[in-house]
């Protein structure tokens, strides 16, 4: 298969590089998870203004009518950077399935906004969740960015209800994530469901696993570039340690994880994109993201040496976000099983 990109999505790519190419400082990255809004307000605002949060909208709400694949360029990038920004929740736990299942009614009420900043996103893990008489009741954990959405999305087993996480039925508990962006443990008590998105629960893992393989894509190839730069320039015994062998070993293999990331990514990315099944590679992409990726993320701290551990060097930043987006997918154990079932 030939996964190049044609002329309209080089240019998306090469939009999202210039617009998030100016990787903030940890001091700006703390600041920002810090805020009442829990990321970087002013680079969600300049990816909005760039157009890359309204790719994948329909033109009659002011998007470009684009899918996953042009989605999923703009979360690589924002990997790349790690830069702290609801893009994974919104664009694909939200956007991506409202597109796809929504009704008209429903793209009015949830999508024109999301080009200005709107946050959505989805909850997808934990418990079960009910819907009866129109009301939601149980529980789910690690919702990202619940408590800064305009809208949840939570499968049911009568399909997807749409829930303000400010309704008196909803009880918001913040939980700890390795990068500090804002997760939740989200309670529902009778919360008034405003409609039901006709999508099911794997309706939306689908979008959520092409997203964070996109994510981690570019995390790997950050902390790649990262540490090939340090092993280019950095001298031991009056050599730079890129030219010791054992050192080229490790970051060759680093490489292929990345370059074989890279391909599940993208082969997800695209098939959704145009229609067909994705279940098998999804199936892989996630298991090698969460088998692989923190993997390699400990051999590039390895080759770092003390560096690597430091807080003001920005490795430790790629290394919290792949933990992140491991314990995201459910963890190598549990996506081997998922993988077992699709081969």
């Amino acid at each position: 298969m030939d996964f190049s990109l044609d002329e309209a999505h080089q240019a998306v790519a090469d939009v999202a590089a210039g617009v998030l190419r100016a990787d903030p400082d940890d001091s700006r990255t703390l600041a920002a998870l810090g805020s009442p809004a829990g990321y970087d307000e002013a680079a969600w605002k300049a990816v909005g203004q760039a157009g890359l949060l309204a790719l994948a909208l329909p033109e009659a709400h002011g998007g470009d009518g684009l899918g996953p694949l042009s989605t999923s360029l703009v979360l690589t990038e924002v990997g790349r950077q790690v830069l702290p920004l609801p893009a994974l929740a919104t664009l694909a736990l939200g956007v991506l399935p409202v597109v796809a299942h929504g009704s008209a009614e429903q793209h009015a009420a949830l999508l024109p906004e999301v080009s200005d900043g709107r946050v959505l996103t989805a909850a997808l893990r934990g418990g079960a969740v009910h819907f009866d008489d129109e009301t939601v009741t149980g529980s789910r954990v690690g919702v990202l960015y619940a408590e800064q959405a305009h809208r949840l999305l939570v499968p049911t087993e009568s399909g997807t209800a749409i829930v303000d996480p400010r309704d008196p039925g909803v009880t918001l508990v913040r939980t700890t994530s390795s990068t500090g962006a804002p997760e939740y443990t989200v309670r529902f008590t009778a919360a008034r469901a405003e409609s039901v998105l006709a999508a099911t629960a794997a309706d939306l893992d689908r979008f959520a696993i092409a997203g964070a393989a996109a994510v981690a894509d570019g995390v790997l190839a950050g902390a790649l570039a990262l540490t090939a730069d340090h092993l280019r320039t950095r001298e031991q015994f009056g050599r730079p340690l890129a030219t010791f062998q054992a050192v080229a070993q490790q970051v060759a293999d680093v490489y292929v994880v990345a370059r074989t990331l890279h391909l599940a990514a993208v082969s997800v990315a695209w098939r959704l994109d145009t229609g067909l099944d994705a279940d098998e590679d999804l199936a892989v992409a996630a298991y090698w993201l969460a088998a692989e990726l923190p993997r390699a993320l400990q051999v590039c701290h390895h080759l770092h040496g003390g560096l690597g551990v430091d807080i003001t060097y920005p490795l430790h930043r790629y290394y919290s976000h792949a933990k992140d987006l491991a314990r995201f997918v459910g963890g190598a154990a549990y996506r081997l099983d998922r993988l077992e079932e699709q081969v």
